[in-house]
């Protein structure tokens, strides 16, 4: 019990330089007494804690991962309007992390996350928001396309030791992030795909290490994989000769072999993209080659699989959401997959075949668009492989 007299002035100013101190305590101070209280917050229980081992599970990430984000977002988070509790305690940075962590990792509604944490409904929106917006500014530097020679020499020596494609730089694949829209909604129709469900696309190119280099997203779910590609900057960007421009390479029989990525029969055959033979007269060289290419290609889809599975805020029906807004929060995760993969050094080499599969319900699309060029840059490779 505190003290019934002195002077109330100063009691207030040590109040005041109390709560000072609490809200400006370091990102660094993820200590075990910490996690085991937000713990116990977060799974509504406050007889019991989760193992310090839970950690990664609750947030998607290490705490080595942990600490670093905050050290990202700190000033812009910090620097504004303070967030506390329901019973009137100060968020602290780790609070505010964590609940934005836990936010998109599971995907759960405002409300039922705000009871468990022990937050208004409102407070989880807007420190998630607030974490959103501090990523886009401190972190997008782990999700850009690679800018130095070297940088892409070690993707392309990684993408060869995969099943042997050279000068490889990247696989291409898209995938819905669906939402529910009421028929009141007036752009409703507009987000219409062919499977009937209201989606937005994300596109997106990822490297050996499952890293994405490069999304598009924002589009509606009803346009096709090749008019995503098409309405892209990156395809603008290739075609002038300002991407996929790097060095070529020769091959064993003296043949010259540019950049290039790779994708699925969903997107058009071109100089710098390369898609499997389609038909059903393949020759045994054009069988095995698109083996190859599809087996290298499942590193696009091991990608977004992974993303989807870790934040899974996009990864079911999304309830009404700002369409606005929606794909701001789709970068944020794509940059927080980045991230942990840059901070832990983790590389899924192999994944069952039911991980490729983050796209349940939509069947395979097939582009028939060729480019001449195309053409002579796949028979190439093609050829490559039949000769070795």
């Amino acid at each position: 019990m505190g003290p019934v007299r002195g002077n109330k002035k100063k009691r207030k100013v040590e109040k005041k330089a109390e709560e000072n101190s609490m809200v400006s305590r370091s990102s660094e101070e993820s200590s075990t007494d910490w996690w085991d209280v937000l713990s116990m917050i977060s799974a509504g229980n406050p007889s019991s804690s989760q193992p310090p081992d839970n950690f990664k599970s609750t947030f998607k990430v290490s705490r080595k991962t942990f600490d670093y984000i905050c050290s990202l977002v700190k000033d812009h988070m910090m620097a504004k309007t303070h967030f506390a509790f329901t019973n009137g305690k100060p968020m602290l940075l780790n609070d505010q992390v964590a609940l934005a962590l836990i936010r998109l990792g599971s995907g759960n509604s405002l409300i039922s996350i705000g009871d468990s944490f022990g937050a208004h409904h409102s407070t989880v929106s807007q420190v998630t928001w607030r974490f959103v917006e501090a990523i886009e500014e401190k972190g997008l530097h782990h999700l850009q396309w690679p800018s130095t020679e070297h940088e892409m020499t070690e993707i392309k020596k990684k993408f060869e030791k995969i099943r042997g494609l050279p000068n490889c730089c990247g696989a291409i694949d898209t995938t819905h992030i669906t939402m529910l829209l009421t028929s009141s909604d007036p752009e409703a129709d507009t987000w219409l795909d062919r499977n009937e469900n209201h989606s937005m696309i994300l596109q997106a190119i990822a490297g050996p290490d499952l890293k994405f280099l490069n999304i598009v997203t924002g589009w509606p779910g009803k346009m096709t994989d090749s008019s995503v590609l098409q309405s892209s900057n990156f395809f603008k960007q290739c075609q002038k000769g300002e991407k996929l421009n790097g060095g070529k390479i020769v091959l064993s029989e003296g043949t010259a072999l540019t950049e290039y990525i790779i994708g699925d029969s969903g997107f058009p055959l071109l100089p710098w993209l390369v898609t499997p033979y389609q038909g059903k007269e393949l020759s045994e060289n054009e069988v095995e080659f698109n083996k190859r290419l599809i087996a290298t290609h499942d590193v696009a889809k091991r990608a977004l699989s992974r993303l989807k599975d870790d934040w899974k805020m996009i990864q079911g029906v999304m309830w009404r959401p700002d369409k606005h807004k929606l794909p701001r929060f789709i970068l944020v995760c794509c940059i927080l997959h980045n991230i942990v993969i840059d901070i832990e050094d983790e590389v899924s080499d192999e994944s069952p075949l039911s991980s490729l599969h983050h796209d349940p319900g939509y069947r395979q699309e097939v582009c028939e668009s060729v480019d001449k060029a195309g053409t002579v840059l796949r028979n190439k490779l093609c050829m490559y492989f039949s000769g070795r």
